[in-house]
């Protein structure tokens, strides 16, 4: 009976670690994590335009534009399979006006073969 109640106790310390390793280990973007969602703009007429909306980025423009370009190639890679992106407004480029809504930035782009 004891055997079996250590190996629950394990198993659920193992995991919970697994959940908190996960919250340190999150990118950073000029030292700082942005939460970054790419999504379709309307995924049933066509899903290579997308929007990618950064929350808090106030807190670092850069990062903010860095963030925003890992997470419009990755809705790329993982959609269509390539990286290219027409970008509306090039998070990359520096020069480019970014608009902050409520510490939010949103850009648009099109996933390109």
């Amino acid at each position: 009976m004891a055997l079996p109640m250590a190996c629950l106790a394990a198993v659920t310390l193992v995991t919970a670690c697994g959940t908190s390793v996960s919250n340190r280990d999150r990118l950073l973007y000029d030292g700082v994590p942005f939460k970054a969602k790419a999504k379709p703009i309307d995924k049933k007429t066509d899903p290579a335009a997308f929007y990618v909306e950064i929350k808090g980025a106030d807190r670092s423009v850069e990062g903010a534009r860095q963030a925003a370009h890992h997470a419009g190639t990755k809705y790329c890679v993982v959609t269509y399979g390539s990286s290219k992106i027409a970008w509306a407004t090039d998070p990359s480029d520096e020069t480019a006006p970014l608009t902050l809504t409520d510490g939010r930035a949103t850009f648009q782009g099109t996933c390109t073969p």
